[in-house]
């Protein structure tokens, strides 16, 4: 009998129509996330002085964290218990109005808390709707080949990231006086026509004819991840390491008070580190899965915090610009392990509630990440200054990552035993941690 070939066809699921919809509507969603973001950071960090500004920045977490946090679980039954199709349709349609509101206070004015608002009516839409996109995912390709389309979503995602940040920083920086309006257009139309590719797509998972909503149904998501150790360990291991170590949202200040560099310099900041995520999920997504997944997730994760701890300190742009692409190419390692696990070792029934645990912790560690990164720059530049303050805070943050990775590896040895992600079978409901590797 002949062999199966080491390496899959990279490209095959670029053949499926409802793939390339589905990874259309990525592309849409995030980048117009990122133009969003850019053209709110930028307008926020022109209202007030770096100090302010690092609160200000942090707020955005907030606002954008909450609903999702506290929506996220109603979304993953949603999820398991509807079409998933139609769930994403009817939520994703609130970005649409976030975006309009949004464009209507940069034309008519308003105050920073209209802002917020409204990037909260979007984080809600949000928070319901993206457990029902993660859970289609795997309804779309076969199992066989889904660490490679995990490789190939996070490439579509870290285009959009790089693309966003640069189309913004053109359009806010280019046109003095109507950017910050026509990001917002330029965003609203992106939404709708995301919300366009995802009709397209069938979903051909009926709706279940359960719809009742009880405590045991809610927390069964949360309670199948406690149980399995593997998605308890990777997920825990992200959210405290993103945590510490992320700063994105300090890079507006670094840009101004720091590097003393303007938009556009700052725009390439924001898109470096999705130019290394490209650049590794396109190597990951041409090669075989990864072997040994659990070491190489542990070690990723030590050079993040160490490329952080290096940004912290350094007052060169260009040595900042590189460790933002090395921070990249790091953190797609953590994801494509990450999400494989998450979708592969969970039976299809519960991966909307399952999705929706994990984007809590996503959440909780790149909002409240940038929030944590605002209150302690903050902080720390009214006691040492507002030149010391994102400094301390970024280093510190970096060195926590490197803790955090020596606690998890002590607290889950399992990890180290993670091989091949193309042999993860899907655990059971019954006994989650028998037989999945």
């Amino acid at each position: 009998m002949p062999s199966e070939p080491t390496t899959p066809d990279s490209y095959a699921l670029w053949r499926n129509p409802e793939y390339r919809c589905y990874a259309g509507s990525w592309f849409l969603i995030t980048f117009s996330r990122r133009v969003e973001f850019f053209a709110v950071t930028i307008h926020l960090a022109r209202m007030f002085n770096a100090t302010q500004a690092s609160f200000a920045l942090g707020m955005i977490g907030v606002v954008q964290a909450l609903p999702v946090m506290l929506l996220a679980i109603a979304g993953g039954h949603l999820a398991d218990r509807f079409n998933r199709r139609n769930v994403m349709l009817a939520t994703f349609v609130l970005g649409i109005f976030s975006a309009a509101g949004l464009l209507g206070v940069a034309l008519l004015g308003g105050s920073v808390w209209w802002i917020y608002g409204l990037l909260a009516a979007g984080a809600v839409g949000w928070g319901l709707g993206n457990p029902a996109r993660q859970a289609l995912l795997p309804q779309l390709v076969p199992a066989k080949v889904f660490s490679n389309s995990v490789a190939w979503n996070s490439t579509v995602f870290y285009i959009a990231t790089v693309t966003g940040p640069v189309v913004g920083g053109a359009i806010v920086g280019g046109l003095p006086g109507t950017g910050l309006a026509v990001a917002f257009a330029l965003v609203t139309f992106c939404r709708v026509m995301a919300v366009a590719a995802i009709a397209l797509i069938g979903d051909s998972r009926e709706s279940s004819t359960d719809h009742s909503v009880t405590w045991e149904s809610l927390v069964a998501g949360i309670r199948f991840v406690w149980n399995t150790k593997l998605i308890l360990a990777t997920i825990t291991l992200d959210l405290f390491a993103v945590l510490f170590g992320g700063a994105t949202y300090l890079l507006p200040v670094y840009a101004q008070h720091i590097l003393h560099v303007g938009p556009t310099a700052l725009g390439l900041l924001l898109s470096a580190d999705a130019i290394g995520a490209i650049c590794m999920a396109v190597l990951l997504a041409n090669r075989p899965p990864l072997r040994r997944a659990g070491p190489a997730l542990l070690w990723a994760v030590s050079g993040f915090g160490v490329a952080w701890i290096i940004f912290g300190l350094s007052q060169w742009f260009w040595l900042s610009l590189l460790m933002m692409f090395i921070i990249g190419a790091l953190d797609n390692i953590s994801v494509v392990v990450r999400h494989t696990l998450v979708q592969m070792l969970t039976p299809d029934e519960m991966r909307g509630r399952v999705s929706a645990v994990n984007g809590v912790f996503i959440v909780a560690s790149n909002d409240l990440g940038g929030l944590e990164s605002g209150l302690t720059s903050g902080l720390l530049g009214r006691m040492f200054g507002p030149a010391l303050g994102p400094v301390i805070s970024v280093v510190g943050g970096g060195v926590g990552t490197i803790l955090v990775v020596l606690a998890a590896a002590k607290t889950w040895p399992q990890l180290l035993k993670i091989g091949s992600l193309a042999s993860i079978r899907p655990a059971t409901l019954e006994e989650p941690d028998r037989d999945v590797l």
